[in-house]
């Protein structure tokens, strides 16, 4: 089992199907490396999909291709049901959504671009952190 439990923020999954290039396709690239294990609810998910749906036509994938993604995602990551919302503890309720995940899978980041969202989750043991430095703290990069 991977020593880093990690919530990966719709905005990074967005940038990793953007470019094959960078920090966020490099994180998804290692997803069945061992090197994290990625959480995930049925929200997020969704959230994955609509987000990436909506792109269709700026990005070179199509909807299947959004799917196999999704997908292996999915099927590569730990699935959880979130029983208890902490909300409000944040700005945006999709950025509530991630922190309650992050709570309930015991995790320890939130792999994120919009660090400035997440502000205030120290106190539940949490770090908001780039996917850069997540890679650097991994020893990915």
């Amino acid at each position: 089992m991977s020593k880093y439990q990690i919530i990966v923020d719709t905005n990074v999954f967005v940038t990793a199907l953007r470019s094959q290039f960078g920090a966020s396709y490099k994180l998804f690239s290692l997803i069945d490396k061992d090197v994290y294990q990625l959480n995930i609810s049925v929200p997020l998910a969704l959230e994955y999909e609509a987000v990436a749906k909506r792109m269709i036509g700026e990005i070179s994938l199509n909807e299947e291709e959004i799917d196999n993604i999704l997908n292996f995602v999915i099927n590569k990551s730990n699935r959880w049901e979130i029983y208890y919302l902490w909300r409000p503890q944040l700005k945006d309720p999709s950025d509530d959504m991630v922190l309650e995940l992050a709570v309930t899978a015991s995790c320890h980041y939130i792999v994120t671009y919009n660090i400035n969202d997440f502000k205030g989750i120290e106190h539940f043991g949490i770090q908001a952190i780039t996917p850069k430095e997540f890679l650097k703290l991994a020893g990915e990069l």
